[in-house]
């Protein structure tokens, strides 16, 4: 499919939601539109990404105005760094799914942190590159509790039942406040694997006009 600029787009979800299921599916149909598709991931897996990763599980002490300033660094990083930043990808023509984003920041720090704070923290990446969609997995929050419980053998410092349900507020109310700049699409993901899949792939195709694609290639 000849297209010049990419598409960033962003799946959200609290924690057990299934993103990353949802990603690695989306990842594997997308391609069959001749897209160049980049999945990839918030906290990365670079030297800020890995001091946040430590924080999180407490191996690090540390202030939650550090973890949201380091995390917006960490973005900041992802999107520029000149071996994989995403906002280069994205101008070259690839298509970049990417787990979590800074709505994740504002919905996990806003539990601690005035939300207008983690939003202005945010505002420079929020200049470099906006998403072309943001998928939310809205997810029961004790149904990912359980998800969590039995897949994990450690919880850090946000995977609590308490935790997850003031986060799936955080979300909400986040969209609202942004609702204007932002496209943002909610997914039922109570409904199983296939069912969420299906529902993902109808809000890409639709929104991107991919839907009669693969029958002009047939």
């Amino acid at each position: 499919m000849d297209q010049k600029r990419g598409r960033f787009i962003v799946f959200e979800g609290i924690d057990g939601a299934g993103k990353s299921t949802q990603i690695q599916k989306a990842a594997k149909w997308l391609s069959e539109y001749d897209l160049q598709i980049y999945p990839t991931f918030e906290p990365t897996d670079g030297p800020v990404g890995s001091l946040i990763r430590q924080m999180l599980e407490g191996q690090v002490a540390t202030d939650q105005r550090t973890i949201a300033s380091l995390f917006a660094a960490d973005r900041t990083d992802h999107l520029l760094n000149e071996r994989n930043g995403i906002a280069k990808k994205v101008e070259d023509g690839w298509t970049v799914l990417c787990d979590r984003y800074y709505f994740s920041s504002y919905a996990y720090h806003a539990q601690y942190i005035d939300m207008a704070w983690v939003i202005h923290a945010n505002a420079l990446n929020a200049r470099i590159l906006k998403p072309d969609l943001v998928i939310f997995i809205d997810v029961d929050p004790e149904t990912c509790f359980k998800r969590i419980s039995q897949n994990r053998g450690r919880f850090d410092m946000y995977e609590k039942r308490d935790v997850l349900k003031q986060v799936r507020s955080n979300y909400f109310k986040a969209f609202r406040r942004l609702e204007a700049d932002e496209n943002i699409v909610i997914v039922d993901g109570n409904t199983g694997v296939d069912a969420v899949e299906a529902a993902v792939k109808k809000e890409i195709e639709n929104q991107f006009g991919l839907g009669g694609y693969l029958k002009e290639k047939r």
